[in-house]
């Protein structure tokens, strides 16, 4: 003990005389192990760890797609046909997500709602953890006013009572019972936070129309049958529900694992995340083992002397061991707090953007592997040194003086470590800038319409409350009346889907007069209810005819709608004028206007957009879902307090939603890729700040190790000039060399990288030049400090050191 507490002792004078050699190898530890921890926890969550599922291999998705290619759910007529006729599967649920209003002491709270078959939860094989789930028959009209909890849900609104099965409580002012919860975990779809789940009870247009696709399936495989073989059996029922119902051939449907359609088009980007850490934590810890190096060749002569003078080279060993526990403890400790910190970070952004974004927290085990790689690196880094030069002859290292450590073997290693930096270095740059670019552009397009000063709020009314009334003169057009008389409002509007924010819904559309599209191709429109000022909200420019007006377009005038020019562009010839031509819709409704487009989502051109006057379309019972926009003279968020009290006045029931602007909507639908960029930027920064310091060091210790060469040299005629060249020269062949190692790199991990973004070598040459010649010119410039420093050595100081 007495001798530990001797090392301990030495090893922190030791780090006194070296403070700045200190700071940085506890800095680049807890950097490479806080970053590597936080994200591979994300990583762990999100793909590693099991969907929370019973056997979640079998549980699979069927994704049909219509002739055109695009995906398309089922109807609920598809989907009994799919059921019954499929011999692979042993149970087949359709689901629907919405939102609801649940009646508590303090009035209607919003909660998410998910509807499913009488089987939706057989598929998933979890047992509640009180109570049952939903009986046969209870998706059935009449036999379906029974609720199930989830754990989060019973947690918060239910002060997780145990007595709560048989509990009736209220769901948009409709009576129901509580005959489940479901355990901490369970969730479908796994956005679905906070969820309360119902069975489901298509309306009767839905059960009978074939055409009208809105059911989502799930499924779990039979035991021992495989993915290929149900996508084999339900192909076969696909082509024989064809040959009874001739528009529906050409469709094909895809079977999915589960896992692989939740995690979507996020696995391969985390993925790629996963690299990048792995190669700044790979950076960190060869940034360490070149400083640690660096430290034991200076100490050298140390090494030999103790040597000399009797102490074994278990006892050198076992000191720097010491030295390098006390360091790496220090960074792990920081390292540790700055990945929680992180973790915390990541969770708030990605709750919103990943699928199991709620399940992240910080995985030990991940931590203990981030440690340990990084604390065996230092190990070994820390006593290579000691081995070496514990057993050389002391009379050996006096003889070398200045220019022990200066060997060729010495001075490949130092190089290696360079070049490995500044490679993965320029891989993270490359990958970050072009991210950054990508998210410029998706921010920069063009909508249709300016997003500054507009507010959205979401409302949803209580189903009960307005089921025999409509919705839209008794509720949201005297709001809209409250609402423009807001001092700062400039115009405000209704509209079933906000633009950017879903993709909303569609229809096949038959323009009266033109032939009928060809078999099994069909003609699809977006659908938006709005009202009248919709179009001053957002500023669409009207390019023919009239837009809609309150007081023509009347809950009983003739049915109108205006249309978007994707419209007219998809379905009238060339000069044909849309004006006064009629849609068969459920009735024959006829065009008015054409606007210009607003895009729908960021992803795609503007779509063909039918717009409706809400107050046509609303009867009574009709849809209750809607959101507000508003257009503002002021700040949009500075009227959110008027737009809480206006709706309260119109309905003290409806609960209200927190208000967004419209560039935060855009924000939000971003948030996986605003994630990636800044990710990739912070480590593609830190990267190249360690390859900066590790070149910095490096450079910094071939001039210690190279005094007394450098000021022979000077002494028998070389210039100042000619050893700062000799310096940079070294410098400059070793960012060439690392900088080709990173443009192979890139090249060899395209395929991989191509998940998160394209590269293209002739469209993004001038980016990655530019890159590289950056981080060449950095790199050289980390390097002038020391070669100038190593041009003023003195060539009788550097002499008499020795």
């Amino acid at each position: 003990m007495n001798r530990l507490m001797q090392d301990f002792r030495f090893a922190l004078r030791q780090i006194r005389r070296a403070p700045g050699f200190a700071v940085v190898a506890i800095a680049t530890l807890a950097l490479s192990i806080g970053i590597a921890t936080a994200v591979f926890s994300v990583l762990d969550a999100t793909i590693v760890r099991p969907l929370p599922f019973n056997h979640p291999e079998s549980i699979v998705m069927l994704q049909p797609y219509s002739p055109q290619g695009y995906t398309q759910p089922a109807s609920y007529p598809q989907y009994q046909d799919w059921e019954r006729e499929n011999t692979t599967l042993s149970d087949l649920a359709g689901y629907s997500r919405g939102t609801g209003n649940l009646e508590g002491p303090q009035g209607p709270v919003p909660v998410r709602t998910v509807a499913g078959t009488d089987n939706f939860f057989r598929v998933f094989g979890v047992k509640p953890i009180l109570g049952r789930t939903f009986a046969p028959g209870e998706d059935q009209a009449g036999r379906d006013r029974v609720v199930v909890l989830s754990y989060e849900l019973w947690q918060q609104s239910f002060a997780a009572s145990p007595n709560v099965i048989g509990t009736s409580i209220k769901l948009d002012g409709d009576t129901m019972t509580v005959i489940g919860v479901m355990p901490a975990g369970f969730r479908f779809p796994l956005t679905a936070l906070n969820a309360l789940y119902r069975p489901l009870v298509p309306s009767e247009q839905q059960a009978h129309s074939r055409g009208n696709h809105w059911l989502p399936t799930v499924a779990r495989l039979k035991p021992g049958v495989t993915v290929a073989q149900a996508q084999a059996d339900l192909g076969n029922v696909f082509a024989n529900v064809a040959r009874s119902y001739p528009d529906e051939a050409h469709k094909r449907l895809d079977v999915k694992t589960i896992s692989g359609v939740l995690l979507g088009q996020t696995a391969g980007p985390l993925t790629v995340l996963s690299l990048a850490v792995l190669g700044v934590l790979v950076i960190g810890c060869v940034n360490l083992a070149g400083l640690l190096l660096a430290r034991g060749v200076r100490r050298e002569r140390e090494f030999s002397l103790r040597s000399a003078v009797g102490a074994a080279r278990s006892r050198i060993i076992r000191q720097l061991l010491t030295e390098t526990a006390g360091l790496s403890f220090a960074g792990a400790a920081i390292g540790t707090a700055l990945s929680y910190g992180l973790l915390q970070l990541l969770r708030q952004l990605l709750v919103a953007s990943l699928s199991r974004g709620s399940d992240i927290q910080l995985n030990l085990a991940v931590l203990s592997a981030a440690l340990g790689i990084a604390l065996i690196t230092g190990f070994i880094a820390s006593i290579l040194p000691a081995l070496h030069y514990s057993h050389v002859s002391p009379s050996h290292v006096l003889r070398a003086g200045g220019s022990a450590g200066t060997s060729r073997g010495q001075n490949n290693v130092r190089s290696a470590l360079i070049v490995v930096q500044v490679a993965i270095a320029l891989g993270l740059m490359m990958c970050s800038s072009l991210l950054l670019r990508n998210l410029h552009s998706l921010r920069s397009t063009e909508l249709g319409f300016s997003t500054e000063n507009l507010l959205t709020e979401p409302i949803n009314l209580t189903t009960s409350d307005y089921a025999h009334r409509n919705s839209m003169t008794t509720f949201y057009q005297p709001l809209l009346e409250r609402m423009r008389a807001i001092p700062g409002v400039e115009s405000a509007a209704i509209i079933n889907m906000v633009p950017i924010d879903d993709y909303g819904m569609n229809s096949d559309v038959q323009i009266v007069g033109h032939p009928p599209a060809p078999a099994n191709q069909e003609q699809l429109a977006e659908l938006r209810f709005v009202t009248p000022d919709i179009s001053r909200v957002f500023g669409a420019r009207l390019l023919r005819g009239r837009l809609l007006n309150d007081s023509i377009d009347t809950e009983k005038s003739v049915p109108v709608m205006t249309v978007n020019q994707a419209f007219v562009d998809k379905f009238f010839a060339p000069g044909e004028d849309a004006i006064g031509k009629q849609v068969a819709w459920d009735q024959k409704i006829t065009i008015v206007g054409v606007t210009s487009n607003l895009r729908q989502n960021l992803v795609q051109p503007p779509l063909a957009e039918m717009d409706f006057p809400a107050v046509q379309q609303m009867s009574a019972g009709g849809p209750t879902a809607m959101s507000l926009v508003v257009h503002t003279r002021v700040p949009p968020e500075s009227i959110e307090g008027a737009l809480r009290e206006a709706m309260h006045q119109v309905d003290p029931t409806v609960p209200f939603r927190p208000a967004m602007t419209m560039d935060d909507v855009i924000a939000e639908t971003l948030t996986f890729q605003r994630l990636e960029s800044w990710l990739f930027g912070i480590f593609a920064a830190l990267a190249l700040l360690l390859s900066l310091v590790g070149i910095f060091g490096m450079v910094n210790h071939e001039v210690e190790l190279r005094t007394r060469e450098i000021g022979i040299r000077m002494a028998l005629g070389s210039t100042r000039g000619m050893v700062l060249g000799n310096t940079l020269r070294r410098v400059s062949l070793l960012m060439l060399a690392g900088v080709a190692a990173g443009l192979l790199l890139t090249g060899a991990l395209h395929k991989v990288l191509s998940s998160v973004v394209e590269i293209h070598a002739a469209k993004d040459a001038w980016l990655l030049c530019t890159l590289a010649v950056g981080l060449a010119v950095a790199g050289i410039l980390a390097g002038v400090f020391p070669a100038h420093r190593a041009a003023s050595v003195e060539p009788t100081e550097a002499l008499r050191m020795e």
